[in-house]
């Protein structure tokens, strides 16, 4: 058994152009049917797991939902700006879902792994300064890295304005001299950028492929979503 909710709330929760006043006019219309009977009142309660057909097509309640974006340069991590393309913009319409955000910023600048959600209590969890949830970046340098990297990573360092970094983990590249990833542990405004600047380099290319242990899908396109399963959410958290 699911658990007992009106309809109008049920089917406005999952369609976000879609009101309780337009289930009622629905439901008047006979276009709404519940387990093969028409649906006549529109807060009439059901259950989440009934077979509920609007037009035809099933409606499945889902009490959230969690969308794994690779965010391309240019869109900013916001669910309204006035100037440039948010990251709600690049999510289809079968997706969107009321008070859906995103979980976590990436610079304008920055691209990769953002999650979008509707659930503000594993957006709590995430971004609790007391979770340390790692995430994980891919990172190109103007300059090439050096041997002592690691070491001033993992000991943690001050960065412009006496900030002090939790330790992180830097990996050079085997094969490129200016490429390495880097792991972090909290997010800092502009963090990535500042701590290599103190190193004397400058950060060119900046992608986050990992929260948790969810690593970004290498065949997601740039502006594209993925929908995250259920079973696999705790992956976000795991440290």
């Amino acid at each position: 058994m699911g658990t007992r909710i009106r309809l109008d709330r049920l089917i406005s929760s999952q369609m976000p152009d879609v009101s309780r006043a337009d289930v009622k006019k629905m439901c008047l219309k006979c276009r709404i049917s519940v387990n093969g009977k028409l649906a006549r009142r529109s807060d009439a309660h059901v259950d989440t797991d009934d077979e509920i057909l609007l037009d035809g097509e099933r409606v499945c309640y889902k009490e959230h939902i969690y969308i794994m974006l690779n965010k391309p340069q240019g869109v900013v991590c916001s669910t309204k700006d006035g100037e440039s393309r948010t990251v709600i913009d690049l999510v289809p319409p079968h997706m969107r879902r009321k008070g859906l955000f995103p979980a976590g910023r990436l610079d304008k600048d920055t691209e990769g792994f953002v999650l979008l959600t509707d659930d503000g209590e594993l957006a709590h969890k995430m971004l609790s300064p007391k979770s340390h949830v790692p995430k994980t970046y891919f990172v190109r340098l103007a300059q090439p890295w050096e041997e002592s990297y690691e070491t001033a990573f993992e000991q943690g360092m001050t960065i412009d304005g006496g900030e002090k970094c939790l330790p992180a983990q830097f990996t050079g590249s085997k094969e490129n001299d200016r490429e390495c990833t880097l792991v972090l542990h909290e997010g800092k405004f502009h963090q990535v950028k500042r701590m290599f600047k103190i190193l004397g380099n400058e950060v060119v290319f900046l992608k986050r492929i990992a929260i948790g242990k969810m690593v970004l899908r290498q065949d997601l396109a740039l502006g594209s979503c993925l929908e995250i399963m259920h079973k696999d959410v705790e992956k976000l958290l795991t440290k």
